[in-house]
């Protein structure tokens, strides 16, 4: 039978008829208007039909999914809603006499660019909404629009798609949909959030050809591993259906312990585990999964889609209703990092010949210390709010990108002018803040022990640590498969850098893809590391593999790995090794 691999996007196993679903995306021809005012007038009103079919589907998920996935189509009304793409979209056609569709499209995209040029996956896949909500309008300035009724099989089904936006997803009945199997898309994106919510097994980037697939062939869908099989044997049917059954009885017991701690079975460590965040609407999701804090907050939302500096009064509301949907857990904010990827004028960035490595993050603190004392100014009087609310607001603050101590020495100076300039003010400030860094470039990690005095804590960002170790572009396909955080001088980077922090009494968290791998467990256990941070839904497997270990097995585990030179074979090691 054929067999795709693919990405996993939402955990659990489906087995039963494949249903081809196809978008009908809206076709357009770029022409200028005699009339640009009746064709603003039908933009509006299209905007407008738009706007209460998103509040249709708002209620939709609120009800199928819950409150954090209603959220997903009151941000594309909100998209709706801004004041500086209404006014390009104006501008487009008023005064350039664009068609409105044209407008749509070009408008739309533009945003959806400077998503897409954004390192984190999770800012790409928020392009997919920004095209949804466009593809939205245009069919309303057809007449019809995207109509927000339920889509209706005849069986339950595996729905498989080139790729789906969440406007589709949500359009399905639960009980309709075993699995969802797209061929593009990404674990972050909004569908396969969805997809999660609604206990929908999900594989992404599936390499399959819709056309050589029909309708009603019996398919295999693991969201666990990513595989997709269609036309399976009885042989393989049946084993599908026993690890089925296997998966579902293990996921129950997860859940069942979701808030319990992660401590080793011999009592011997306890780490915290965390989740990795972008929005209220992840908070909250966390919260629901478990998680213990959140390692890793980004912030750079706030400074998209807009031609001016968000204000302090703007980033206090966004960061206080984070703190407030976490309580007293612990918060880590990632400072800005915007890079050299993409232009943002207010901003100073400039388009730069090798970006990963130009002007971004920490490195704009000496031409734009503003930014930097604007964000310290807003997260501290946030979680003074909230303190001053009666939760005490654990608030962690980090570094990005950093690469030189005299960086972390000067950020520390404009912290100490931020928080005495608010004193002075007669501010509600915060009972206690952590400052840290993340350990991102290999300068960071082999000067870990003279960071150690100036911080609290540091965070390891294995996903671009692994980059810039290996000098290796991960959004280059022809050389991504090099860059694996296995890699043995990627381990010993990690490794150096929580032994140094722990010398000098100071704990570390990890907040890339590794943390929320169930096969890096005993390795990042026997490494002691104090903090494991991912996306929500992968805290319950990761929590329930620590308490399967003791700590001096997985000691011995990551002992055995830190031995190897070549990563593939850290990898078959860890996939030999039970808890013990």
């Amino acid at each position: 039978m054929p067999r795709y691999q693919g990405l996993p996007a939402s955990p659990g196993i489906a087995i039963g008829p494949a249903l081809i679903y196809r978008t009908q995306k809206v076709t357009f021809t770029e022409q200028r208007v005699t009339v640009p005012r009746a064709e603003w007038r039908e933009l509006q009103q299209a905007i407008q039909k738009a706007h209460t079919q998103l509040t249709a589907l708002e209620e939709r998920a609120r009800k199928m999914a819950g409150e954090e996935e209603a959220a997903i189509f009151e941000a594309h009304r909100l998209f709706l809603d801004d004041e500086e793409l209404l006014a390009k979209l104006r501008t487009m056609v008023l005064e350039e006499r664009l068609n409105a569709k044209a407008a749509v499209h070009h408008a739309f995209e533009q945003y959806a660019e400077a998503l897409l040029g954004l390192e984190e996956e999770y800012f790409q896949a928020r392009a997919q909404d920004l095209r949804d909500v466009a593809q939205r309008v245009m069919k309303c300035l057809e007449g019809e629009g995207d109509d927000p009724s339920v889509e209706s099989a005849a069986e339950p089904v595996i729905l498989v798609a080139e790729d789906l936006t969440p406007s589709d997803t949500i359009r399905f009945d639960r009980e309709q949909i075993l699995g969802i199997v797209t061929a593009r898309g990404g674990p972050t994106s909004h569908s396969a959030i969805l997809a999660r919510a609604m206990g929908v097994p999900a594989v992404v980037s599936a390499p399959f050809d819709l056309n050589e697939i029909r309708s009603g062939t019996l398919a295999i869908l693991n969201g666990s591993t990513g595989l997709f099989s269609v036309g399976p044997t009885l042989h393989e049917l049946e084993v599908a259906r026993r690890e089925k059954e296997e998966w579902e009885a293990r996921r129950r017991a997860e859940l069942s312990q979701a808030e319990l701690p992660a401590v080793t079975k011999d009592g011997a460590f306890r780490a915290e585990v965390v989740a990795n965040i972008g929005s209220v609407e992840d908070a909250e999701l966390a919260v629901q999964f478990g998680a213990e804090g959140v390692g890793l907050f980004r912030t750079e939302f706030l400074y998209l889609q807009r031609s001016t500096m968000p204000t302090i009064t703007e980033q206090v509301r966004a960061y206080r209703r984070v703190f407030e949907v976490m309580g007293e857990r612990p918060v880590v904010v990632r400072t800005l990092d915007i890079g050299g990827d993409k232009e943002v004028p207010y901003l100073g960035t400039e388009k730069e010949p090798n970006p990963f490595l130009g002007w971004r993050a920490i490195r704009m603190i000496r031409e734009r210390p503003d930014v930097l004392e604007n964000q310290f100014m807003a997260l501290l009087q946030a979680a003074g709010q909230v303190t001053a609310a009666g939760i005490r607001c654990d608030l962690r603050i980090m570094l990005p990108m950093v690469s030189s101590v005299a960086e972390v020495e000067r950020a520390r100076e404009i912290y100490e002018e931020a928080w005495k300039a608010l004193e002075a003010q007669g501010k509600a400030l915060p009972e206690k803040v952590q400052f840290g860094i993340m350990v991102e470039v290999p300068s960071a990690a082999l000067l870990a022990d003279h960071f150690a005095p100036l911080v609290d804590f540091f965070s390891i960002g294995t996903n671009d640590l692994t980059q810039y170790t290996l000098a290796v572009d991960r959004t280059n396909e022809r050389v991504s498969v090099l860059a694996s955080p296995y890699h043995p001088a990627v381990l010993r980077l990690i490794e150096m850098t929580i032994r140094a922090a722990h010398a000098h009494g100071k704990w570390v968290g990890l907040c890339g893809e590794l943390a929320g791998d169930p096969l890096a467990v005993p390795l990042l256990l026997g490494l002691r590391l104090d903090e494991f941070s991912m996306v929500p839904s992968s805290i319950p497997t990761i929590k329930d593999l620590i308490r399967r270990w003791s700590l001096k097995g997985a000691e011995e585990v990551a002992q055995g790995c830190l031995r190897f030179g070549l990563a593939a074979d850290v990898i078959e090691y860890l996939k030999s090794q039970t808890p013990r």
